[in-house]
This record gives C-alpha cells, sequence and structure tokens, in this order.
C-alpha cells in the first residue's frame, strides 16, 4: 500500500512539474527574441497594424485626422460609402434617389441591421443620426452640407427622406462621410462618443489607451458576414525607424505610410509587400493671373514647359506620384486627361520672348517651413532659371503663410506671385476639387483660389454642374471645365503623390483609399 501511495505521490509530481514547464515555456514565447515570434502576433486570430501618429477622436461627426478616421471605417458605417477607388457605393442605403432639382435625397434602407449595442438600424436612428449632425455647429460636418438641410422626414421604418434648402454637388458624398452611431449613445451617452464608437460595422471597440494602443474585435452580429481576422490592434509608432522594424520582425503585420527612404529595402524582404496607391493629393504652384507677369497666359505655359515633371518626382518626391495632366488628379471623378505640357525649354524661352521677357524677369515663390516644401520651391527655382527667370523663395510659418493670403480681401490687395501648396479632396467629391479652386467666388479670402482665375465660361460650368443632379450632363460639364483651366494655365501642373504601405506577405485584404485611408475591415492572415 505504502508502494502505491508512493507511486502516485510520484506520479502527481511529474504532472505538476509538466505543467508548470508549459506555463512558462507559454510565457517565455510571449516575451523572447521577437524576430522568432512573429507568429505570436501574426497569428490568424489578431493583425497588429503601426501607424505614424495617435487617434484624435473616435467621433465619426467631427473628425479631421485620416488615422481616426480609417479606425472609425471597421466599426461604423454610413448610408454610402466608398469603393477601393473612393466611389460612391451603397452600404446601409440598399437604394437612394435625388430629385431633379438635386434638393431631395430619398434613402431606403438596408433591413436586418443591428448596432453592436443591440439597437435596431432603421429610418428613426437615421434621423437621430442626421440631427445630430444639422443642429450641432460645433461637428466638422455640420459646416460641410448638414447645415443645409431643412427637413428630415421618416417616410416608412425603412425610408427616409432629406430635403436641402439649395443644392450642394458634394451633398451625396457627405452621406458617405457621415457614419451612423447607435441612436441610443447619441441620446444617452454623448459625451462618450469621442472616446468610443458605437456602430453597425464588422468591428466593434474595445479599449483606447491613448498614446499606446486601441483595440477592436469581430462583431458576430455583422449584417454582410465575411471571414475576416478576429482582432485588430492598432499602435500609433511615430519614428519611421521603428515601424520598419516591426513589420520586418513581424511585431506588426501592417504599417503606415511606409518611409519613402525604407521602401527599396522592404522591398527585398521576402516576407514584405510594399504597395504603392495612387491619391488624390494634388501637388502645384499657384500663379497669380491677376496681375504681369503672370497675368499673361504665355508666361504661365512657358513655365508649365520649363518645368520637368518627370524631375520633379524624382527629386522632390522620392520617386513617387504620377505627372499632373488635368486640373484633378486621375482618380477624382469625372476625371479627363489633358494633353501634358511636356518639358521644351526652346518652347518656354521663345513663350517668355512672345511675352515680352526675353530675358526673364524677377519674380517670388511663398511656401511654408516644411522641408519637403523647401526642397520643391528650390526645384521651381533651379527648373525657371533655365528660361532667365529668378525666383526668390519666401517660406513661412503656416499661420503666416495663411494670414498673407487669407488676409488679401480683395486681389489688389494680395501680394501672391507663385504658391508652392497641395490639394486633396475626395474621389467623389470633384466638387471640393474645383469651386474652391478656380471659381471666381472663391478669391481669398473667401476660398483657396488663389491663382485669381476669373473665366465667366468655367464659373458657368461649375455652377450648372453643381445644381443639376444629371451625371451624364455632369460629366460633359466638368469635361469642358478641365480642357479650359488646364489651357488656362492658372498653375504650374506638378505631380499626384502615391500613398504607400507595407503588409507582411502572409496578409491579405488590406487597402489605402485614394484620400489616404487604410481600410482593413476584410483583412485575413493565413
Amino acid at each position: 500500500m505504502n508502494y502505491v501511495k508512493k507511486l502516485v505521490f510520484v506520479m502527481l509530481c511529474t504532472l505538476l512539474l509538466a505543467a508548470c514547464a508549459e506555463k512558462d515555456n507559454s510565457n517565455a514565447s510571449n516575451t523572447g527574441d521577437k524576430s522568432t515570434t512573429a507568429g505570436t502576433a501574426s497569428s490568424k486570430n489578431e493583425l497588429v497594424i503601426a501607424v505614424n501618429e495617435n487617434f484624435i477622436s473616435m467621433d465619426p461627426h467631427n473628425t479631421g485626422d485620416t488615422n481616426s478616421n480609417s479606425v472609425q471605417e471597421t466599426m461604423l458605417e454610413g448610408l454610402l460609402g466608398f469603393d477601393a477607388d473612393g466611389q460612391i457605393i451603397k452600404v446601409l442605403a440598399d437604394d437612394y434617389s435625388i430629385s431633379e432639382d438635386a434638393l431631395v435625397y430619398t434613402f431606403k434602407l438596408r433591413q436586418g441591421v443591428t448596432f453592436h449595442d443591440g439597437e435596431p438600424f432603421n429610418a428613426e436612428a437615421v434621423k437621430v443620426n442626421i440631427e445630430r449632425i444639422m443642429n450641432d455647429e460645433s461637428l466638422r460636418l455640420y459646416s460641410r452640407g448638414f447645415s443645409l438641410i431643412t427637413n428630415v422626414e421618416i417616410l416608412g421604418d425603412y425610408e427616409i427622406k432629406v430635403t436641402l434648402k439649395e443644392p450642394y454637388g458634394p451633398m451625396i458624398t457627405r452621406f458617405g462621410v457621415a457614419k451612423m452611431i447607435s441612436p441610443k449613445m447619441i441620446k444617452e451617452n454623448l459625451a462618450d462618443i469621442p472616446k468610443k464608437a458605437v456602430g453597425t460595422g464588422p468591428y466593434k471597440f474595445v479599449e483606447w489607451v491613448q498614446g499606446d494602443h486601441l483595440t477592436i474585435e469581430k462583431f458576430d452580429g455583422y449584417w454582410d458576414g465575411g471571414d475576416r481576422v478576429a482582432k485588430i490592434t492598432y499602435k500609433p509608432v511615430s519614428e519611421n525607424g521603428s515601424r520598419v522594424a516591426m513589420l520586418k520582425a513581424g511585431d506588426a503585420q501592417v504599417i503606415y505610410p511606409v518611409p519613402a527612404q525604407n521602401i527599396e529595402e522592404l522591398s527585398k524582404s521576402k516576407d514584405v509587400e510594399v504597395n504603392k496607391v495612387p491619391s488624390t493629393i494634388a501637388h502645384y504652384v499657384s500663379l497669380n493671373t491677376y496681375k504681369k507677369p503672370l497675368n499673361d497666359i504665355k508666361v504661365r505655359q512657358a513655365f508649365n514647359y520649363a518645368v520637368d515633371k518627370d524631375a520633379y518626382l524624382k527629386v522632390v518626391n522620392a520617386g513617387l506620384g504620377v505627372p499632373l495632366d488635368s486640373i484633378i488628379p486621375s482618380k477624382t471623378v469625372y476625371y479627363k486627361q489633358q494633353k501634358m505640357y511636356e518639358h521644351n525649354i526652346k518652347k518656354a524661352k521663345e513663350l517668355l520672348a512672345e511675352a515680352g521677357y526675353p530675358d526673364g524677369f524677377e519674380i517670388e515663390i511663398w511656401g511654408n517651413t516644411n522641408s519637403d516644401t523647401m526642397k520643391g520651391m528650390q526645384f521651381i527655382q533651379q527648373q525657371l532659371g533655365q528660361i532667365g527667370v529668378k525666383v526668390d523663395i519666401k517660406s513661412m510659418e503656416e499661420g503666416t503663410l495663411s494670414d498673407e493670403i487669407y488676409g488679401a480681401q480683395t486681389p489688389d490687395d494680395a501680394k501672391l506671385q507663385m504658391w508652392y501648396v497641395s490639394w486633396s479632396a475626395y474621389a467623389s467629391d470633384i466638387t471640393n476639387a474645383t469651386k474652391p479652386l478656380f471659381h471666381s467666388v472663391s478669391f481669398p479670402p473667401n476660398g483657396a483660389n488663389t491663382a485669381y482665375y476669373n473665366n465667366p465660361e468655367a464659373d458657368q460650368l461649375m455652377d450648372e454642374a453643381n445644381s443639376i443632379s444629371d451625371v451624364d450632363r455632369q460629366a460633359e460639364l466638368y469635361g469642358k471645365l478641365q480642357d479650359i483651366v488646364y489651357q488656362d494655365t492658372p498653375w504650374i501642373f506638378l505631380g499626384v503623390d502615391e500613398v504607400v504601405y507595407g503588409v507582411r506577405s502572409n496578409v491579405s485584404g488590406v487597402l489605402v483609399n485614394p484620400t489616404g485611408g487604410l481600410d482593413v475591415k476584410n483583412a485575413k492572415v493565413e
């Protein structure tokens, strides 16, 4: 009997030691050499994403930064949304229509959808969301179309009508940007909306530790089903080298953006894929067409022939991007390619001579103090120097620059001659890519038409396009607008950015849209 007891005791001790050893090994695999534990972070159940900046807010009605918006996209959905090219698609709306006068928007809603807190998605929920935006002037979306709404009418449990007081071309895009929040949260926990998001999306909020991480997990009750990773952890990592090291070691499966200086290095790794996506971010030099010498179209065209667009992309943009071959980037709706001003120094000199400036002249270019901006202005200085134009660079802090430009109350007051700058709009929003930049009502301080471009025919085309809902007619009008403005050269047309992101080779379903937003709603790890 004593022998049996001793045998049992020995067996129990052996089992206990084995369990302890297993536990110790498990802990070691989570804390050991990260280069050998990529499987931990990149298991099929979890995705780690390292981004360049922290998140600001989870309130979709009051968000101004791309990183916050990217996280919201996984948890919240709008009546409409955007595909990989940035074009409008139906999401929580099964169908929609726009009246001929572009004042009435009617939505038929998707049925069988619930919010993460169990609240039903229906016309009442949509009404609560839209009225929150249209009645709160502090929200960013209020001034972006929702202040024009005069009435929100429920036509049935799953049908709603929204009426505007005046036509607003980008409104259909705004219905894609305005994500739906649980009506219960809006009514009972308004103060918590910036801290966490309760929507209808494929992922639901778990926790947000400021400066360290934000975690979401798969919502099992998602209306559209689908196979996706169970958990996503976002980590803000501002230091470029640290993000790259995390991707190489497998401690992050996605990094965004990839620093330009690391693209070649990462592209050589068999474990990493580097992806480049054309964006809607256009770079140009605004030319003051109101005053001499830039009021002469031959001078402006000479500038465009003098500047080598391919060299610009290589020297200033680290080889990333494509030439700007219209007044809007190619990813913008209704884009129409133009015949580019090819690099031709002889032609540029001839045009300057015809304009009465055979020996060139002296001119000033403005820009902010950002190092990339300085590089861009120095490039323009060198390029125009080849045709005898001496360019003086004046860099200013962003606030001072804005005051100098938008402090001018009339074109006569403007001191600006040339401005090195960029502009970005939603791919589906051509109004914001044209009217603020080329319409005569958009002269500073009312808009960003810093070229003081004034063409009544162009104004008429934009006005008509913004007042109708006929897409074929809009395409015709905007096509003609691009022909006219590109020929008039109120800018030196430079380039369109490419955005770059990196993923581990065993990850699929990760995209970046043209406005720079990271889409991981359908991400999977093999």
